[in-house]
């Protein structure tokens, strides 16, 4: 089976230590880079200092509670996506939940293989709470990411499937070394034939509409989106 993209960064704050300690041992078996916290004022201490990719985040904490801290992160433009792990399960918790900003709720106990397949459903998705679904990738070169219509000059050129998802790849990772195992994780399905030949043809296709010198190959080990 083809696993996710590694390395990701998590954001746990759980003030259940051994929840807490199960719940990092299991994304580090995973190989996710995960750092914990086990109250609000911590939590929001270490979210300004690092970058995350996702941020699971209990509500019940001490300090200040999970929605608290995700509504005023939100306030002030951070769009890390979120999960909310928490025991309190009525509706109107899960309101408060996504009114606070959340992309996930998955109430306690729950199976950590439900919490893993959870985040790596946020994970694959793309550009999170983007205002706008316009990328300017050059001067004259944009990128509509809710249609994968790419916009070069007059003209516009619809984008099929995987060559979309490898755009949106690279956009995300800019000037990021992508070895080929990572970019096959995210083109491909686990239920799909990964082709060496097709990701050649989606690069070829790329550089075409780009150009050659804005997707770097690096021989045997995978390719670098640049804006240079």
């Amino acid at each position: 089976m083809i696993q996710l993209i590694m390395n990701k960064k998590i954001l746990l704050l759980e003030d259940d230590i051994a929840l807490n300690e199960t719940i990092v041992d299991y994304f580090e078996s995973l190989n996710y880079d995960i750092s914990y916290v086990y109250d609000g004022n911590s939590a929001i201490e270490t979210i300004y200092e690092n970058n995350f990719d996702l941020l699971l985040l209990d509500v019940n904490v001490p300090d200040i509670n999970g929605f608290e801290i995700l509504k005023s992160i939100r306030e002030e433009g951070i769009n890390t996506p979120a999960i909310f792990i928490t025991s309190l399960n009525s509706l109107d918790n899960v309101e408060d939940g996504f009114n606070s900003g959340c992309d996930d709720y998955i109430r306690k106990p729950f199976a950590l293989k439900e919490l893993k397949l959870r985040v790596e459903t946020i994970l694959r998705r793309e550009f999170f709470h983007q205002k706008s679904s316009l990328i300017q990738i050059s001067k004259d070169i944009f990128y509509e990411t809710t249609s994968n219509l790419l916009k070069i000059k007059e003209e516009n050129i619809q984008l099929n499937n995987k060559d979309a998802k490898l755009l949106k790849l690279f956009l995300q990772n800019i000037d990021k070394l992508l070895s080929h195992e990572e970019i096959y994780s995210a083109l491909w399905e686990y239920d799909e034939e990964i082709s060496q030949s097709a990701l050649r043809t989606y690069i070829k296709n790329l550089r075409k509409y780009l150009g050659k010198e804005k997707i770097v190959s690096i021989k045997k080990f995978g390719y670098r989106f640049t804006t240079k």
